[in-house]
């Protein structure tokens, strides 16, 4: 059993508090996930010739040292270091390149996103220490998704943790498990797709990743997800520009949608969404089985 919630601003106004009343969210699924947590935040977009990558280290690392070897092949890159090990990079360049750079000169360190406007941070522990760490709640944004992790199908690690991101400004939460993510990892790496863990939920991503490079949308790569994924889910899915909700066909996870004209939510317990203003008045309703719900800027 796990927790996922996301939260999307219909208004300018709206996005100056989307941390604070996305945390109070998030942590009012602590008991469905008290295992770890994490959130992607859609924010503070870059230049459109700029890249912005949030990394893990799993072993002690200096921001000295990582500057100091990505300004080699990038000589204007930052580093931002923040809590947890975790870095905030920016540099001008292809995602794909720099990855693989990073990966090379740090074998130790895991790429949890990268894009124009996504941030995914993570961590063991409760939802609302997790929170405090990274200072989401003083956050603004468009966007924001999270999740609360009960382990089920893996080890409890912050690298087992949600979002799962496999391509740029894209990440995916999702409650419940895959039947068939062992035989469609192994396709998915022949066609260049990376896994950053063993975690059934990052093949789901992997998966609209690679439908995404294919040219479809997000809509399309989760109409043909229905077809090829098996097991029981419910995903909330980031872009750029949205987010997306999907069940499985018998909607075997729980999920409740709610909007106003400020705000649109998803949770999977109501209470989550009954924090937010204006959620006594708004319309609720449980998104249907294997139905596409989207909502973009």
């Amino acid at each position: 059993m796990c927790g996922i919630v996301g939260l999307f601003a219909k208004t300018k106004e709206f996005e100056k508090e989307l941390g604070k009343y996305f945390s109070g969210m998030l942590n009012e699924m602590t008991d469905r996930g008290p295992d770890s947590a994490g959130c992607a935040i859609y924010h503070n977009v870059t230049k459109a010739s700029e890249l912005k990558i949030v990394a893990m280290s799993e072993t002690p690392l200096s921001k000295n040292k990582l500057l100091e070897r990505i300004r080699q092949p990038y000589p204007d890159a930052s580093v931002q270091e923040l809590e947890s090990l975790h870095f905030l990079i920016t540099l001008e360049g292809p995602s794909k390149e720099a990855i693989l750079e990073l990966h090379k000169c740090f074998p130790n360190l895991k790429i949890l996103s990268s894009g124009s406007s996504i941030e995914i941070y993570k961590a063991e522990g409760l939802p609302k220490n997790v929170l405090e760490k990274f200072s989401i709640s003083s956050m603004n944004g468009s966007h924001a998704l999270g999740h609360t992790r009960m382990a089920t199908e893996s080890a409890i690690t912050t690298a087992h943790s949600h979002p799962f991101s496999t391509g740029d400004d894209l990440c995916l939460v999702h409650n419940g498990s895959l039947s068939n993510h062992n035989r469609l990892r192994a396709k998915l790496q022949k066609e260049g797709i990376y896994f950053s863990s063993d975690n059934d939920s990052e093949v789901a991503a992997g998966y609209l990743a690679w439908r995404i490079k294919q040219g479809k949308t997000i809509e399309e790569a989760l109409n043909h997800a229905l077809e090829d994924l098996d097991g029981f889910y419910t995903f909330a899915i980031g872009t750029k520009d949205g987010f997306a909700v999907l069940r499985d066909p018998i909607a075997c996870k729980p999920a409740v949608i709610s909007e106003t004209d400020h705000w649109v939510a998803m949770a999977s317990e109501y209470r989550a969404i009954a924090l937010l203003p204006g959620a006594q008045s708004a319309p609720a309703w449980e998104p249907a089985p294997g139905k596409i719900y989207s909502w973009s800027h």
